[in-house]
């Protein structure tokens, strides 16, 4: 089991590189220690595999012609016994046969060419690293989940003869569990969103105009969480992208940088495609810049080869970014961007997510909360129930809506507002209101 965090140093990593040629392992040492990496080094495959036995290896960049035992077995041999290991191949051969077995057999991240290119290498295995902290970070909450549904089960079982009055309790657990879920995602939402430049508030606000438009449309109820999740998570195969390409609308990234931003689609995919109970949500994510005509990305679908759903975020990322800047120079006002979503209809975008669309932006404001009051941090007391989400100025969920206030809560808000200077005011539930 890896011992790394999503909080780790990069000198807290380990790479171990393989090649049978002295001089491509200097060179990948040189490359990589720049980075802070602890990086380890082995002229064959079967020293490579002696190393693994003694040392944490976070990732293995192996080449693929090697005597004795060749890239594909050797990446083979570490995915079954060291599985966490994140695998590399490099190559400087055009063997797509032995490419394919490698990609089958070592199941690898990605392959790269020789003679490789220092900031591409630096950037992949930065990429690499940090999707594995990422899976982490995801098995981590999935055993939260699993214990707490233990929890559950033990409870249900020992209270077998109290089965109907508990019963309330054990629905308002479960609603405790997804909210916890959502909270969970909102929270990862929010970690993407602070690279700042225009990410931040637009996944919150994503979500809410595509659930709203969802269940406008009538679509199922798990099926409009899914948009919503998808919404909050639409970037997440952003993290990897440098902050140059972020901070810089579309129309103005070279085409290198366009191959980079495109891929994002699939990578989001592939962050979430080990999750089971998120395969829909991943798909949603791949699929969220194609378009109607056909000439979007990454797969080019059109028509009713994309889904309803993933029409949807279509749309309503399209209607958010003309307004952010993210296409053009220019920012668009709401009307101006409601205007190129009519004129879209049909080409760029499924129309009658259009039809639906344009009816509830004309209206955009947030659903309706519920009814409460603003209270200052003085006034606050344990027991009371935020009415919504309170955010930042940033844009940032501060607490999510439902959260219960708690006496050491209110005590850290008011430290908050003292540090930063600033008077908040809180909406509260009037029904909570003591």
């Amino acid at each position: 089991m890896m011992e790394a965090s999503v909080t780790d140093e990069p000198s807290s990593l380990t790479i171990l590189c393989v090649d049978d040629e002295a001089n491509i392992l200097s060179s990948l040492r040189r490359t990589l220690r720049t980075n802070g990496y602890r990086v380890l080094t082995a002229l064959s495959a079967r020293e490579g595999l002696a190393t693994l036995e003694q040392a944490q290896v976070h990732l293995v960049i192996s080449d693929m012609r090697m005597p004795e035992m060749d890239g594909a077995a050797f990446l083979e041999q570490v995915r079954q016994r060291w599985p966490d290991t994140v695998r590399l191949l490099l190559t400087g051969y055009a063997d797509i046969p032995s490419i394919i077995q490698a990609i089958n057999k070592g199941e690898i991240y990605r392959y790269v060419a020789k003679p490789w290119d220092d900031q591409d290498l630096q950037l992949t295995v930065r990429s690499a690293l940090e999707r594995m902290l990422l899976v982490q970070q995801k098995r981590a909450l999935e055993a939260q989940v699993h214990q707490q549904n233990e929890a559950l089960a033990q409870l249900n079982a020992e209270l077998e003869a109290k089965v109907i009055e508990r019963t309330s309790d054990l629905n308002a657990a479960h609603a405790k569990l997804k909210k916890n879920y959502l909270n969970s995602i909102k929270v990862f939402s929010n970690l993407m969103e602070l690279r700042g430049g225009n990410l931040n508030g637009h996944s919150r606000t994503m979500a809410d105009l595509a659930r709203r438009t969802a269940a406008n449309m009538g679509l199922q109820e798990t099926l409009q969480q899914d948009v919503f999740v998808a919404g909050l998570l639409h970037d997440i195969g952003q993290i990897g992208l440098s902050d140059e390409i972020l901070k810089r609308p579309v129309g103005r990234l070279s085409e290198d940088e366009l191959v980079l931003y495109r891929r994002h689609p699939v990578l989001g995919e592939m962050a979430l495609m080990s999750q089971d109970d998120m395969q829909g949500v991943a798909s949603l994510i791949r699929s969220h810049h194609e378009r109607y005509d056909g000439r979007g990305f990454p797969d080019g679908l059109s028509g009713d080869a994309i889904s309803t759903a993933a029409g949807i975020l279509i749309v309503v990322e399209a209607y958010l970014d003309m307004q952010a800047g993210n296409l053009s120079q220019a920012k668009l006002t709401a009307p101006e961007a409601r205007a190129m979503i009519s004129r879209g209809r049909g080409t760029q975008f499924n129309p009658e997510v259009v039809d639906v669309f344009l009816q509830i932006a004309v209206n955009a404001a947030p659903a309706t909360d519920s009814p409460c009051v603003l209270l200052s941090t003085a006034e606050l007391l344990p027991g009371m129930v935020i009415a919504r989400d309170l955010l930042t100025r940033d844009g940032i969920v501060l607490l999510s809506a439902e959260h219960v206030l708690t006496e050491k809560l209110i005590h850290l808000l008011q430290q908050r507002e003292k540090r930063d200077g600033s008077n908040m005011m809180l909406p509260i539930k009037l029904e909570t209101k003591l």
